[in-house]
């Protein structure tokens, strides 16, 4: 069926924006405002440190302005992302980038001023002035970095330096990404096409083992030209973080990372020791691949082939609707009456159409509907997806409407526990009412990839990462191949003695971005192990640890995301939520060993 263009597309299959401004003069009108008001905010610098009244009502000026500015901003992106060919919303989005970068750079006074009040002072603006309650855990934020802050002046140099310290990320990306071309291959119609990102992640799935064979000879082949200057890059940017922490007086980049999103150190310290203790499990499910694929040497590009044939399961829109209901009955009625209104009021934009953004997310702002885009397609992945993008909806929902705006977000480090809590509870729905042993065995094998992908993948690159920082501290050199020398012993490591040793898969490092986000890629493995956790809790447990799941998604960044959890019911400081995660992954990596024996 041909791909429909965005005038094609039947209105209410569409996101209704004019809930967020009834038309574009409005947004014109609103962001005029925002403009004049970054004029004012100017004059607010120097007042924050008078007394605790100026403190309250600058900082609730400010707010008012990121507030209005946010509503601007996602309804221009917005109107952009379902037609990208559209020019006139391609303005939109400059304009508003540009005023997004000219609010940031007029509130960077907020950090150091408050930071300049002394610690007795600032308690005493606490004591005069009873508003600054609603600002506490805010306030809290920022001067728990005071031991690690500098004089205003040092600070200022460190942040002029920023592009000279950015440089190496940003050779990476326009060497990966510009510069670099990939060979050709042949696909699984045995035509020469030239090989691209996306279109990797593709061949590397074919049945055809050839095909996936070629893909990472081709994709390797290319990262192997540039390796050496990728290890500089990578060490760059290493040096960058080692450095800004030094100065900082942390005791290592990961510790200054963690401190950023109020996570300490000892999460990180866990999911390592305890993904190591069950390596073994991996081991099991690569042995079952490499025996379901009947191969003798299995290899680094037979990982990601489906195991099992897709099942006979398809969903139109309105069949996925109905069924993501039913699986997600065990989050509560209050739950599912903001599904209904998510499913039910044009706040989903599902239908692909010419120029759309590819893939999917949950958007919006704190005064606006949770918007979902969608790329629908009549299939099982697309009803998983529904359900993720839908976890984070509501979530959203629950925060804006339980917090002030200035506690209307959550961090990354809970973002996608949400999310990716529902995909479980699907994965349950369907283990309790799938009785087809085909079907049983799909769902399955979902779960267990997923798992391998995200706990366990992640995890080996937290290690990595790591490792990287902790090298260059101790003043040894990143090179080519000591990388390569490390990832590939630690891959082995990971994957086990069912993988055939040694080849290219020891140059992964110089192909993954995520490397240079300083210590981000933990989040993930905490993220789906804390998932798993939950939705057991939710579809097994009490009304009470449904409640406190409830509680969790109501919280926003009113608290430090490892205390958010704790009262959801997960200690992320401890080992047991990653233990139940891999009780959870034992219990059906034993069905599906079980079914494929059958």
């Amino acid at each position: 069926m041909a791909i429909p263009n965005r005038n094609e597309v039947p209105e209410e299959l569409t996101w209704d924006l004019t809930r967020i401004f009834k038309d574009d003069q409005a947004w014109e009108q609103a962001y005029d405002q925002v403009k004049n008001d970054l004029t004012d905010l100017a004059n607010l610098k120097g007042k924050l440190s008078k007394s605790g009244k100026d403190l309250y009502e600058g900082l609730t000026t400010i707010l008012a302005v990121k507030r209005r500015l946010e509503n601007v901003y996602v309804y221009a992106t917005m109107s952009s992302d379902v037609d990208t060919s559209d020019s006139h919303y391609l303005g939109y989005v400059a304009k508003v980038q540009s005023l997004a970068s000219q609010f940031s750079a007029a509130t960077a006074f907020i950090n150091p001023e408050i930071l300049s009040i002394p610690e007795e002072k600032l308690a005493a603006f606490k004591d005069e002035e009873p508003r600054l309650k609603d600002y506490a855990h805010w306030l809290d934020q920022i001067t728990s970095k005071r031991p690690h802050t500098l004089p205003a002046a040092e600070e200022k140099i460190i942040a002029d330096a920023g592009d000279a310290l950015g440089v190496s990320e940003s050779t990476f990306n326009v060497l990966t990404n510009s510069d670099m071309e990939y060979g050709y291959v042949q696909d699984e119609n045995g035509e020469m096409v030239q090989l691209s990102d996306g279109l990797y992640s593709l061949l590397i799935q074919s049945q055809d083992r050839r095909v996936r064979k070629n893909a990472f000879d081709v994709i390797y082949a290319a990262y192997g030209q540039f390796e050496n200057s990728l290890a500089s890059t990578l060490s760059g940017v290493v040096k960058s973080h080692n450095f800004n922490a030094r100065v900082h007086k942390y005791d290592s980049a990961r510790d200054a990372a963690l401190a950023d999103n109020g996570v300490p150190s000892v999460v990180y310290d866990t999911l390592l020791k305890e993904v190591n203790s069950h390596l073994d499990l991996l081991h099991r499910y690569v042995a079952l691949r490499k025996k379901i694929l009947g191969l003798k040497d299995l290899q680094m590009w037979d990982m990601y082939v489906p195991l099992t044939g897709k099942p006979a399961l398809s969903y139109n829109f309105e069949e996925a609707k109905a069924e993501a209901k039913k699986a997600l009955a065990p989050l509560g009625e209050d739950y599912l009456k903001h599904v209904d209104y998510i499913f039910n009021n044009r706040v989903i934009d599902p239908v692909e159409n010419k120029n759309k953004v590819t893939g999917a997310y949950s958007g919006g702002a704190y005064d606006t509907d949770p918007y979902e885009l969608l790329n629908w397609e009549n299939n099982i992945d697309s009803l998983y997806t529904l359900v993720h993008e839908t976890g984070h909806s509501v979530h959203s929902w629950y925060t804006r409407h339980t917090q002030p705006y200035v506690y209307g977000d959550y961090p990354i480090f809970v973002a996608e526990i949400a999310s990716t809590t529902n995909e479980n509870i699907l994965t349950e729905y369907f283990l309790d009412h799938i009785t087809d042993p085909k079907t049983r065995a799909f769902v399955l094998n979902y779960y267990l990839d997923s798992f391998k992908g995200t706990l366990f993948r992640q995890t080996q690159f937290a290690e990595f990462e790591q490792f990287v920082h902790e090298a260059d501290a101790q003043g040894e050199p990143l090179t080519a191949d000591s990388l390569d020398k490390f990832y590939g012993d630690l891959n082995q490591r990971y994957y086990g003695d069912s993988v055939e040793p040694g080849g290219d898969i020891a140059k992964e490092w110089s192909r993954i971005p995520h490397f240079y986000y300083n210590f981000y890629v933990y989040q993930y493995a905490t993220g789906f192990a804390a998932a798993t956790a939950l939705a057991n809790k939710v579809v097994h447990g009490t009304e009470a640890e449904r409640d406190a799941y409830i509680g969790y998604l109501k919280s926003g960044s009113s608290d430090y995301p490892t205390e958010i959890m704790k009262r959801a019911g997960v200690d992320m400081t401890k080992p047991d939520y990653l233990e139940d995660a891999f009780k959870t992954f034992e219990k059906r990596l034993n069905e599906l060993e079980e079914l494929i024996a059958k």
